[in-house]
């Protein structure tokens, strides 16, 4: 309700109408004379502040920005509505987890391209309650079998002042393994039909699938950059990419049209995995490499196959949480976890100096075997259970002073020599995660690499290459090296833990967080955060965390300072407090705030007992969960 006055203003001979409401700032719900404003008394602007967030329902921990999902039957999580609500069709309709993750892979594929696409690879862990066994499955590509260590240092001297493999173009681009991966999963568990699968992809490609706000952001961001690489001749052709993507690059709200994506889909579902690997799409790919200066050829891509394999899995407290072994770097998540066991991180607090100091420490020693020794089991020899062999990071861990940060960091062992003894056993992304009524979880992962990929798109396919390669080493010395025929070290990871319940192991949680270097530090802080710091599975992925960049990498020398004494830096969200960001800088780190995380979280997790699945999804993302 507004309450009127009307003044008559002085010599003017007219009517000033003074407002004032219940809603109006009391500086100007005030009516102005003229003899006030003669007079100066005037009262200032009312200053208004950018909105803030609202406050959440006292029914639990502030940090959460929205409820977790509960459902009875089913449930997923993805970075997309759409790609959610896919998920979920499949499983009313009669299909498993399986069949739903595979339909709502394809969607992102179309919806999310800065992320993921049939042009890059796939890693999924599965729980299958039939046999009750924890599957994993490993489809990452290939180099090209006739490309060279040279041909890489060549087009490193061309491009990168010979530091590292190119991040676009043609010389950083792997056998995509996505398609392999669906099939596989499917052979072994899908009950839908793949036709099926992808026709929801497939008419939006046709008809307009909705993008919004987040991806919207990478997409355009990705438009503003690949030029420049395409102009410098990095990206040896960029019209087919332009076409399919950047004309225009879409805003929030647009309808993205894919058509020449349809089409491949539809081929694939109809057809199978040959027809992507060994048919016409296999040849087109073949052909548009050998056309642009490219390294890869048909026979490549008819020669590629994943593989199933054992993930590898390592207790903390009540839980065994399990990831996949190298070539991907998922043991890091294990081995920070092995090391921050002995440390009282519950006393600490969440978001304190010492709590941080210990977690940012134990990152950079698993990081330092990472640089050294993650790579291609089937080329370096190392097994993956060596870095997580009893007792080893618990003596990594004892190096650990949360007062100060280790001025000196290197690998554990001389994983050279492990490579050589003859006795051992031979990373943008999307992540998603489904659960069915019959007590199936699937956690897949899937990426394109940097930005949306290669910045090449072969002729009429309608999808963009991936980047993968450019995470080979150039060091001849290295386990990590380019070699033809070999896959990449690589970022994506698919994590799953078990929970002890009645003093057994029960399936517990299918989770994941997206974003390179910053997966296995995210995967460890979910852990904490729901075993440590008592969180929920929302507030989980919702709290503040940190990252650390920087210290030595898979792609370094084998041999070399950057591996022993960058100290990196520390980045932290706005909410980790002030108070800790002054600590941590008094202790001699060097503390970046703050900015938005960008890893993507989804994640759904079993109650035991109600029998229902919780869901949780990504606040810095446009993804939603969802169950029924």
């Amino acid at each position: 309700m507004m309450n009127m006055t009307l003044k008559r203003t002085a010599g003017a001979g007219a009517l000033l109408l003074a407002v004032t409401a219940n809603w109006a700032p009391a500086a100007l719900a005030q009516a102005v004379s003229a003899e006030d404003s003669a007079a100066g008394n005037v009262p200032a602007p009312f200053e208004y502040s950018d909105p803030a967030e609202g406050d959440r329902m006292p029914s639990g921990r502030d940090i959460g920005t929205r409820s977790s999902v509960v459902a009875p039957h089913a449930a997923a999580a993805t970075a997309h509505p759409l790609a959610t609500r896919v998920a979920l069709n499949v499983m009313e309709d009669g299909g498993n987890a399986v069949d739903a993750a595979i339909a709502a892979n394809a969607m992102l594929g179309l919806v999310e391209p800065t992320a993921n696409g049939i042009g890059g690879d796939l890693f999924a862990i599965v729980w299958d309650p039939e046999t009750s066994t924890l599957y994993g499955y490993n489809g990452s590509g290939r180099s090209a079998m006739g490309a060279t260590l040279e041909d890489m240092q060549a087009a490193a001297d061309e491009y990168m002042e010979g530091e590292e493999i190119p991040p676009y173009g043609a010389a950083p681009v792997t056998v995509p393994g996505t398609v392999d991966g669906w099939f596989a999963l499917h052979d072994k568990f899908g009950t839908t039909g793949m036709d099926e699968l992808l026709a929801p992809a497939v008419t939006y490609a046709r008809e307009g699938a909705p993008i919004p706000e987040v991806i919207a952001y990478y997409w355009n961001r990705s438009a503003a950059n690949f030029p420049q690489y395409a102009a410098s001749g990095m990206i040896e052709e960029f019209e087919n990419a332009k076409e399919t993507y950047f004309s225009p690059p879409p805003r929030e709200g647009t309808l993205f049209k894919n058509p020449d994506l349809a089409d491949t889909l539809e081929t694939i579902g109809a057809e199978g995995r040959s027809a992507f690997y060994e048919g016409e799409i296999a040849r087109t790919m073949g052909d548009y490499f050998e056309r642009i200066g490219g390294y890869l050829r048909y026979e490549d891509f008819a020669a590629h196959e994943g593989e199933w394999v054992e993930p590898v899995c390592a207790d903390y407290r009540e839980t065994r949480v399990c990831e996949l072994p190298p070539n991907t770097q998922g043991i890091a998540a294990l081995q920070m976890l092995q090391m921050l066991e002995g440390f009282d991180l519950r006393g600490m607090g969440h978001g304190s100096p010492d709590s941080i100091a210990a977690q940012v420490e134990a990152k950079r020693l698993a990081f330092a075997d990472r640089a050294k020794g993650y790579a291609d089991p089937a080329f370096s020899g190392i097994d993956p259970e060596v870095f997580i062999r009893e007792g080893y990071n618990e003596e990594r861990a004892k190096l650990i002073d949360v007062n100060k940060p280790m001025t000196q960091v290197e690998a554990g062992m001389d994983f050279a020599s492990l490579a050589a003894d003859e006795t051992l056993e031979e990373g943008d992304t999307t992540y998603l995660t489904v659960a069915d009524q019959n007590g199936m979880m699937v956690s897949l992962i899937q990426s394109n690499y940097r930005g949306m990929g290669s910045g090449l798109v072969a002729d009429g396919l309608g999808f963009m290459f991936q980047d993968r390669g450019q995470l080979f080493s150039l060091d001849p010395d290295h386990p990590n090296v380019f070699e033809p025929g070999k896959r990449p070290f690589h970022t994506i990871i698919p994590a799953f833990a078990y929970k002890q319940v009645d003093g057994d192991y029960q399936p517990w949680m299918s989770f994941g967080l997206m974003g390179g270097g910053m997966q296995p530090q995210g995967h460890t802080q979910i852990i904490l955060n729901l075993i440590d710091f008592d969180m929920g599975l929302q507030e989980a992925g919702d709290a503040a965390r940190w990252e650390h960049t920087g210290g030595c990498e898979p792609t370094d020398d084998y041999s070399g300072d950057p591996c022993i004494n960058d100290m990196g830096v520390v980045h932290l969200e706005s909410g980790i407090p002030p108070e800790t960001r002054a600590e941590l800088e008094r202790r001699g780190y060097t503390v970046e705030c703050c900015e938005a995380n960008g890893g993507g979280y989804q994640a759904i997790m079993k109650d035991f007992e109600s029998g229902a699945w919780i869901a949780a999804t990504e606040m810095r993302k446009d993804g939603v969960a969802g169950g029924f």
